[in-house]
């Protein structure tokens, strides 16, 4: 079934009439949605969506902000981000994606001094339970579901043995060692051999290159030792660009990335540049990859999903909120209208809640083979 992921950039005009339809822009018009995300150094893909957005309701409607890329040690630099954000009368929400420690102190040190702020959270690193308390809107990536997904895919991709990267930072998180402990059992059930290798924190002192030298160093000798038909999954952003790299030198297999999209890594890792006019054209993107996957002599062997859901989970937000300010739904937490959003910019999701929160969205989509 095709798919078609929502990638409207419209140039509008910076003017006084810009976004209110040709009248004068009134104090209603004077709103703003402010986005935190990671550096381009650690997530390019989010913030890019945010700079989308930007280009689409205009600069004047929407702030970006970054957290630090140490953001385990500098979590206060999280929490002033997003004060400064909270700061702006004219600010009516924000959208932090990812949501990583530091998030929770974040929004109840907002909640102190704006209570009325729409506050959406995705891809949250801390106790689900505290974070459903305290977004009005949580998403994150069904990563239980995923559990069984990803070793079923890598399973009928030809894997017969599956490398998990990871570290202890990520294994705190309860979803991923959740997700990381259903991996293992589907695998013994399939016959698979699993494998965990630590790999350095990416927020440790060798930072980001340490990580990716060590992805680059590591995939060679575990395919050395475990044969061609071995699957690589990691844990974190950082590591996919080496890894899908490493995987196409070495020709085993690639089921998926930590954070699904074929926008996370692989233009990078496979060498594709993407000129300014098809910058957001997903159907070209999906075509590139698969050319470039064909060439490399790897088809059938890397896989993804077939939108980017970091990213739609920035864009439906960013739709909700904008509907949520002009007053199109029916409060801060509105399902109908949230379900809407989000299939409207993945082309269909599979969304499920996560326990008793009604406002934790737990989203899954299946993949595709290049």
């Amino acid at each position: 079934m095709k798919r078609v992921f929502v990638f409207v950039v419209v140039l509008l005009v910076l003017s006084s009439t810009a976004f209110a339809g040709g009248r004068a822009e009134t104090a209603e018009d004077a709103w703003k949605i402010g986005i935190l995300t990671g550096t381009v150094t650690q997530n390019e893909e989010e913030y890019r969506m945010a700079e989308q957005m930007q280009r689409e309701f205009g600069a004047d409607h929407i702030e970006i902000r970054t957290y630090p890329d140490r953001f385990m040690q500098e979590q206060e630099t999280t929490i002033s981000q997003m004060m400064a954000l909270a700061s702006d009368p004219a600010m009516k929400a924000i959208i932090m994606v990812q949501a990583v420690p530091g998030a929770a102190a974040a929004v109840d040190r907002v909640r102190e001094v704006r209570p009325d702020l729409l506050i959406i959270l995705g891809a949250p690193q801390e106790d689900p339970d505290l974070i459903a308390r305290r977004g009005d809107i949580v998403f994150d990536t069904n990563n239980i579901g995923r559990g069984y997904q990803i070793v079923d895919h890598a399973h009928s991709m030809g894997a017969r043995t599956l490398v998990h990267y990871s570290f202890p930072r990520h294994m705190s998180i309860e979803f991923l060692a959740q997700r990381r402990d259903l991996m293992k059992e589907r695998a013994d059930q399939l016959g698979m051999r699993f494998v965990e290798v630590d790999a350095p924190d990416p927020t440790g002192d060798a930072g980001v290159p340490g990580t990716q030298q060590f992805i680059n160093e590591d995939v060679p000798r575990q395919v050395a030792r475990l044969g061609a038909d071995t699957a690589f999954f990691g844990t974190n952003c950082s590591m996919m660009e080496p890894l899908i790299r490493q995987t196409v030198s070495t020709k085993s297999i690639f089921p998926v990335q930590c954070c699904p999209s074929p926008y996370h890594a692989m233009p990078g890792a496979l060498g594709i540049e993407v000129p300014s006019d098809k910058q957001g054209n997903l159907e070209w993107i999906i075509g590139e990859i698969g050319n470039a996957v064909a060439a490399a002599g790897m088809t059938g062997r890397i896989a993804t999903w077939p939108a980017p859901v970091n990213m739609a989970m920035i864009q439906a937000g960013t739709y909700y909120a904008v509907d949520y300010i002009q007053g199109r739904t029916s409060a801060k937490v509105d399902d109908t209208a949230m379900r809407a959003k989000f299939n409207e910019v993945t082309g269909g999701a599979d969304l499920s809640t996560y326990g008793d929160h009604s406002n934790f969205y737990l989203v899954l989509l299946d993949h595709i083979i290049f």
